[in-house]
């Protein structure tokens, strides 16, 4: 694979690894600064836990991120290499298989990646490897946007091998594997942002109560031995690792993200001007 590795290859990687990490840098800030600059008020009662990170947390995590991004960046270009040699699963044209296919592989990937981060991220908390690698990301008890990527070396590698995974085994168009791994940041953002937005009775919906919350992650983060899930909860619910409390304490956010919410709207409201009554006027 190395032989590939010509100068304009190194030059190409070098250009897409460097706006990677702006577009991840660009998406993380801009969350960062609407949750926890522009609107920090205004969205405080959206906040799971009722205070803010420490700076010093927060420049750890930009420096994880960074370093994860160049791993991120090297996968990226092996993979792109394999799929140039035709060594991956990549096809061509758009629609080889169906528009139905096209759609379903984008979920299978979905299925395919939460069993991999379940079972991998699990392995994660070993005491061996936990006190090692993951703890890194641990120490971000209270995360902020930027502990999405704020991860080991090492356990980045673990974290950014799912795209050759996806891209050997599952014959794939190349933008599935693009929306699939944006989506992915996208959800991994929002289960670090913080801030809870999903309404009180999803736990309850038939449906929707099998996609995990940011509460969900945000638990995970204070206590470390449950909730080990990315995108859906089955593998939490079937191995039994939910926190025992992770519905009374979502509901708990809930209800107290609806009263400050309320109180937030009445503190807004203007003034209400003295009504004079006419025959009060007339007596004037």
């Amino acid at each position: 694979m190395l032989a590939f590795l010509s100068t304009p290859t190194l030059f190409k990687w070098l250009k897409l690894g460097s706006l990677m990490s702006f577009e991840y840098l660009l998406a993380t800030g801009l969350v960062f600064l609407v949750f926890y600059v522009w609107f920090k008020k205004k969205l405080w009662y959206a906040k799971i836990q009722q205070r803010y990170p420490e700076n010093k947390h927060i420049i750890r995590e930009i420096k994880y991120s960074i370093s994860t991004l160049f791993i991120l960046g090297i996968v990226i270009m092996l993979v792109t290499l394999a799929n140039k040699h035709g060594l991956t699963r990549a096809y061509k044209p758009f629609d080889k298989y169906g528009y139905t296919y096209y759609f379903f592989s984008m979920v299978l990937m979905m299925f395919v990646h939460d069993t991999y981060f379940y079972w991998g991220h699990r392995l994660m908390h070993w005491k061996p490897i936990y006190k090692w690698a993951h703890q890194t990301h641990h120490l971000s008890v209270n995360p902020s946007p930027f502990a999405a990527y704020a991860f080991h070396p090492f356990e980045a590698i673990f974290e950014m091998g799912i795209l050759p995974v996806l891209a050997f085994t599952i014959p794939h168009h190349i933008s599935t594997l693009t929306i699939f791994a944006l989506y992915s940041l996208v959800i991994n953002i929002g289960a670090h942002v913080g801030h809870e937005f999903f309404p009180k009775g999803v736990l309850k919906h038939k449906i929707f109560k099998w996609h995990n919350t940011a509460t969900h992650h945000n638990l995970h983060h204070q206590a470390v031995k449950y909730n080990f899930g990315l995108y859906f909860n089955f593998w939490d619910k079937l191995m039994k690792t939910n926190h025992p409390r992770y519905e009374f304490y979502f509901n708990k956010v809930t209800d107290q993200r609806a009263k400050r919410k309320a109180a937030l709207l009445e503190a807004a409201q203007p003034e209400q001007a003295v009504e004079i009554p006419a025959t009060a006027l007339a007596e004037v």
